[in-house]
């Protein structure tokens, strides 16, 4: 039997929306997010970035730049932290840190470590495609 309080905080709950993830935003990787994305046979990108790796941070606003423009409208980038998620890091087989993976729905479609050149980093994502 449900009380009046737990009732109210049942409706509060119901009430607050869920917001799927937007094309072209860089998220933290969320399992049932990727998963989702990987069902709808979206693009996606896979960052494994440290906070203290230089090529990390050079490939951050390039893959900002990418997933804004309007050909990449669909593109999913999801980071992984090196430090913390080791467990990602078997999951994808990633080594290092600037590893960048690439997927075309369920499949892998490319990866890359360390690349800061953005016309490399642009050929990996539109394999997405």
């Amino acid at each position: 039997m449900l009380t009046r309080r737990r009732l109210v905080a049942l409706a509060a709950l119901l009430a607050v929306p869920v917001v799927p993830a937007r094309a072209g935003e860089i998220l933290p990787f969320e399992a049932e997010a990727f998963a989702a994305a990987q069902r709808a046979g979206s693009p996606i990108i896979v960052a494994v970035a440290a906070p203290w790796c230089p090529i990390c941070k050079a490939q951050k606003p390039i893959l900002a730049r990418l997933a804004a423009e309007p050909r990449f409208r669909d593109l999913r980038v999801f980071t992984i932290d090196f430090d913390t998620q080791k467990d990602l890091l078997r999951r994808f087989d990633a080594r290092m840190q600037s590893t960048l993976i690439a997927f075309k729905g369920a499949a892998e479609a490319g990866r890359s470590v360390g690349e800061t050149q953005a016309e490399w980093i642009e050929g990996l994502v539109e394999k997405t495609l």
